[in-house]
């Protein structure tokens, strides 16, 4: 029986398409450079500006100007997406952590939002059950066993 599993596994590994990366250079799309400019200061300070042919463009600039000389970096990048929509991202960087701003980009509600109905119900439900068993405040254990009801 292993003899069986090892040979099909064996025949699998034979079959299985091998990638072909003799033409994976040809049929690569080559995308222009229109623009890359990059400064680099003494003083840490850098700053990136690139535009593509395909139309994306990233800016960037930072400089050692944060806790313990941690970089901070600040900037936007745009490009078009494969439904054809325009994406602008502009964000900074910081000791708070990545922090990207976007109209595309999902927004919290504010705070205090609503409370949904089936919530409040649950919490008055809950409240009822403690009324009900009084001020008894042992709490049974849970019972690691199965058994009849």
């Amino acid at each position: 029986m292993k003899f069986v599993i090892l040979a099909a596994l064996a025949a699998v590994a034979v079959a299985a398409p091998k990638p072909d990366y003799a033409h994976s250079e040809e049929s690569a799309e080559h995308v222009a450079i229109l623009k890359d400019v990059r400064v680099h200061e003494d003083d840490g300070r850098y700053s990136v500006d690139v535009e593509t042919g395909d139309g994306i463009v990233l800016s960037q600039a930072g400089s050692p100007d944060g806790p313990d000389g941690a970089i901070v970096k600040s900037g936007s990048y745009s490009y078009t997406a494969p439904d054809g929509t325009p994406v602008y991202v502009k964000f900074v960087a910081d000791e708070n952590g990545y922090q990207p701003q976007s109209d595309l980009l999902p927004v919290a509600p504010e705070f205090p939002h609503p409370i949904p109905q089936f919530v409040l119900d649950q919490i008055a439900f809950a409240a009822a059950e403690d009324a009900a068993r009084g001020s008894d405040e042992s709490v049974e254990a849970p019972s690691f066993t199965y058994g009849a009801p």
